[in-house]
């Protein structure tokens, strides 16, 4: 009798080892992460001098130092996460000057689980915010 008891409890101990290791290697939530940085720098190479930055979480909620988190996250899934598509055709009724200051915005981090690292220079900030006029993910 003693050990048919003794193999019960051993047997309801397995038991819970094995569902604590099944639960175990589910995934921690139901979104993958999304979660970035974007600066915005004066110059074109990899000393440039960064004036602003934000960051932005998009996954299960908008949250971040971003001052429109909402509309960015918004903006980024509407582009599914393609970064070049936030560039439009900069204003033709804005008057850029034709002089080279280059500003650089960069998005690194995660988008949807998958790895971002994006950079795209501009020949100055008039251009830049020609050019990203209306794009809440640079708006900051």
């Amino acid at each position: 009798m003693r050990h048919r008891i003794a193999a019960a409890s051993a047997a309801a101990v397995l038991s819970l080892i094995g569902a604590t290791g099944i639960a175990a290697a589910q995934p921690a939530g139901l979104y993958a992460p999304s979660a970035m940085v974007f600066t915005v720098a004066q110059g074109d190479d990899d000393a440039s001098t960064v004036v602003r930055a934000s960051t932005l979480s998009c996954a299960p909620t908008a949250l971040g130092t971003h001052p429109d988190p909402g509309s960015a996250c918004a903006a980024l899934n509407s582009t599914d996460g393609a970064l070049d598509r936030l560039l439009a055709s900069p204003d033709p009724d804005r008057a850029c000057p034709m002089h080279y200051a280059p500003v650089t915005v960069t998005a690194d981090g995660v988008w949807k689980g998958s790895r971002v690292a994006w950079k795209h220079t501009f020949s100055n900030s008039c251009v830049m915010a020609a050019t990203l006029n209306g794009n809440a993910v640079f708006a900051f």
